[in-house]
């Protein structure tokens, strides 16, 4: 048996090699639109140590490229998606990511009616957009070849002018910032690229002959400790307050640069920019009569993104740090030091923003709190805080998004109420008032799920949308209006082929055998009889801080249309049911998210719904090391398993991932060098003997987050324990799958595989 079953697809174009084009030079703005590079630093200024401080990522090099050709694409998917809307400044256009032509592109259409048109038709897949406040410009991320070496590009809203703006170089990524308030600038985050080509093993395969390796990665004195038990409300360094006081952090302004810089460091320096672990951000003119300006730099960075820019120019919102720590910066550009900081919560990357008169900071965060609220930080003239309130909070639900408009008078707050989503919109008070935010306006929707909000400067917003019955689209809500479906968003009738409407879910939740309660989605297979237990796959959904949501899945519509039934959980680790449960799977809690898959399948069972000997374990990314690992610890619960990108061995994705990624995930996981003992035991690797069910893996071949030795390797290691296995490797994609012809192929495959090893007559184990 093949160990790649893989199809050869059409391979998209390589990512553009550094070429000559316009030289941006100096001359010609205003110096308070785009200062001089010199003028601002990041964390390193005024740090007192010997030798020059780490060089940040270099400054990117655009790109020009060809305009694409007038002419749409054939829309070839009737069944397609459209999500991440950006509007133009009339509110009249819309911006957003739409697959009708089979991968994620930019398009744009009028927003009442009108047909809409595709701006970039190349075949990378397009990740984020942003239309710049003026309107002249439209920046978005993609991502070549489908992986995570992602690039910032620009494009006028008629579709000519196409730049990259950042990624270009080989081995770069980048990702969008926000414009500055005058649309002359973008603020990009740039990772420092490879030292050389081939010293990354990111989008490597495993040889033939090769066996795991152990990572170099050198220890960090300052790393806490894990002791299996959650660090809720666990202040970060430089910040007062904490689970003791029982309220918000007491308000002292941060540190500056330097200690900042030394408090803030989360992996050695070996692993800094000279290893490829640095990133920056840099303050880009589209135009190109500017050169690029650093607004700030980390060595060994997880995470860094520019929210907001204030009105002036002056000071800047930033978000950085790991998984479950992140924080809100708050720089000042005229000193290059930072006045203010704040834990804030994971999830949505765009934070808050600063008021027009950058008087006031609105925030989504969860600092010392169990669930994210609005908070209102109020500023002196330098930006240091006053104080600190709540301005908007709910018992028991989380703030998911947050939006404000330019002008700063009121927000859009999406609240995530178990899984669907609650839109409303407040008034916000100068920052010299004491009153309280406006009273809520709600929204109707007419789907489950917001994703995305693009608030409107005189009113209303477009908003992506998902749901149970439908794919992904957007719709305007205006003022108390009946939502309305812009021209490119697929009809709800749609979301399937013809033959079988999908499937509404039921919330069900269960306890684990400590006690802790989980919740998640059941789905039953259509004309199944209710009174008679089916075979059932337990899917796990990645991050681990992602949440299972009641939204249209067509993997989910082609598994339940072989007759088997789907239970979609959220065990301990993930987001929506408060910080305690992101936090209960640390350190040696792993262990007990893995219990909790196999008390999630006991719970079907003890409830009528599944056959006890018919059990599937399915999942992605971090689902996908769930699903090995449950295999393993579980030998004889499950018939089967597919396991999509998942880490089959911690020692090698450390050695194997992008650096920035490691960073994030040492926080979560545990730190390769001095948790080495724990990360090894919770290595399905490690217990591959145990392996006794049939397995099916799934890599995109462009992955470097999670890279496909993972897959590769555990898949070997299980055919040579005589254990059935099979590895598909989708061509072009990585560690998401953005393609729609690599999509059909995937969730064919996993279905075909599934009702294989479920529904055949049972003749014993």
């Amino acid at each position: 048996m093949p160990l790649d079953r893989s199809v050869r697809q059409h391979r998209s174009r390589p990512a553009h090699a550094p070429a000559p084009g316009r030289a941006p030079h100096a001359d010609g703005a205003p110096a308070e639109r785009l200062p001089t590079a010199g003028a601002v630093v990041g964390p390193e200024a005024g740090r007192a140590a010997p030798g020059p401080p780490p060089a940040p990522a270099p400054a990117p090099v655009p790109l020009q490229l060809a305009d694409t050709p007038a002419a749409d694409p054939p829309a070839v998917l009737t069944a397609h998606g459209c999500w991440y809307p950006s509007a133009d400044p009339t509110g009249e256009h819309v911006a957003y990511i739409c697959d009708r032509a089979g991968v994620p592109q930019l398009w744009s259409a009028p927003a009442r009616g009108g047909e809409p048109h595709v701006l970039d038709a190349d075949p990378d897949p397009v990740t984020e957009v942003s239309w710049s406040p003026d309107g002249r410009w439209i920046a978005y991320t993609s991502a070549p070849g489908g992986g995570e070496h992602t690039r910032v590009l620009a494009v006028r809203p008629d579709g000519t002018g196409r730049q990259v703006l950042a990624g270009a170089e080989p081995g770069a990524s980048a990702h969008l910032g926000c414009w500055t308030r005058d649309g002359s600038a973008l603020a990009v985050t740039v990772a420092q690229p490879s030292a050389a080509p081939g010293t990354h093993s990111g989008a490597g395969h495993l040889p033939q002959d090769a066996g795991p390796a152990l990572p170099d990665i050198p220890s960090e004195p300052a790393w806490t400790e894990r002791d299996g038990h959650a660090t809720l409300l666990d202040p970060l360094p430089g910040t007062a307050g904490g689970a003791a006081t029982g309220g918000l952090p007491l308000l002292t302004p941060a540190p500056g640069a330097a200690s900042l810089a030394a408090a803030t460091t989360g992996m050695p320096p070996a692993a800094g920019p000279d290893a490829g672990g640095g990133l920056a951000a840099y303050l880009l003119d589209p135009d190109g009569t500017q050169a690029p300006v650093l607004l700030y730099s980390e060595a060994g960075a997880a995470s860094l993104r520019v929210c907001d820019i204030g009105t002036e120019g002056r000071f800047v919102l930033l978000r950085r740090g790991p998984r479950g720590r992140r924080e809100a910066l708050l720089l000042d550009r005229t000193s290059g030091h930072v006045t203010f900081r704040l834990p804030v919560a994971d999830g949505d990357p765009w934070i808050g923003r600063l008021s027009r008169d950058s008087r006031a900071l609105w925030l989504r965060s969860d600092a010392d709190r169990e669930f994210a609220a609005l908070l209102r930080v109020r500023l002196d003239e330098d930006a240091a805080p006053q104080d600190l309130s709540v301005a908007a909070e709910r018992q028991g639900t989380a703030l998911d998004l947050l939006s404000l408009p330019d002008h700063g008078r009121w927000a859009l707050l999406a609240w995530n109420v178990h899984g669907a989503s609650e839109l409303e919109s407040v008034g916000l008070p100068g920052a010299d008032a004491d009153d309280a935010v406006g009273p809520p306006h709600r929204s109707s929707l007419p789907h489950e799920v917001v994703t995305r909000m693009a608030p409107l400067g005189r009113g209303g917003l477009f908003a992506a949308l998902s749901g149970s019955r439908r794919r992904p689209g957007i719709w305007e809500l205006t003022g108390g209006l009946p939502p309305v479906r812009t021209g490119g968003t697929a009809r709800d009738e749609d979301a399937a082929p013809p033959g079988r409407p999908p499937v509404r879910p039921v919330p069900l939740r269960c306890r684990a055998r400590d006690g802790l309660l989980l919740g998640g989605w059941y789905y039953r297979a259509p004309e199944r009889d209710p009174g008679r237990p089916g075979p059932c796959v337990i899917h796990l959904h990645g991050g681990p801080e992602e949440q299972e949501r009641p939204v249209f899945s067509p993997l989910y519509h082609e598994i339940l249309g072989r007759g088997l039934d789907v239970f979609a959980p959220d065990v301990r680790g993930s987001s929506g049911w408060g910080r305690s449960f992101v936090d209960a799977d640390l350190g040696t809690g792993r262990f007990a998210a893995i219990e909790d898959v196999a008390d999630c399948a006991a719970h079907v069972v003890a409830s009528g719904y599944a056959d006890p000997l018919r059990l599937a374990v399915m999942g992605r990314s971090y689902g996908g090391y769930l699903t090995m690992a449950s295999l393993v610890w579980h030998p004889e619960l499950f018939r089967t398993g597919v396991a999509v990108c998942g880490m089959s061995d911690f020692a090698t994705f450390f050695a194997g991932t992008e650096p920035w990624i490691a960073q994030s995930a040492a926080a979560k996981y545990g730190h390769p060098e001095h948790d080495r003992d724990l990360l090894r035991d919770l290595s399905p690797m490690s217990r591959i003997d145990r392996l006794r069910a049939p397995v099916l893996a799934v890599h995109g071949e462009h992955d470097t987050n999670v890279p496909p030795t993972e897959s590769e390797q555990f898949v070997r290691a299980a055919r040579d324990h005589g254990v059935e296995a099979e590895l598909l490797t989708l061509r072009n994609e990585g560690h998401e799958f953005l393609r729609a012809d690599n999509r059909r192929l995937y969730r064919r495959a996993a279905a075909d595989w599934l009702e294989q090893h479920l529904t055949p007559p049972l003749t014993g184990r």
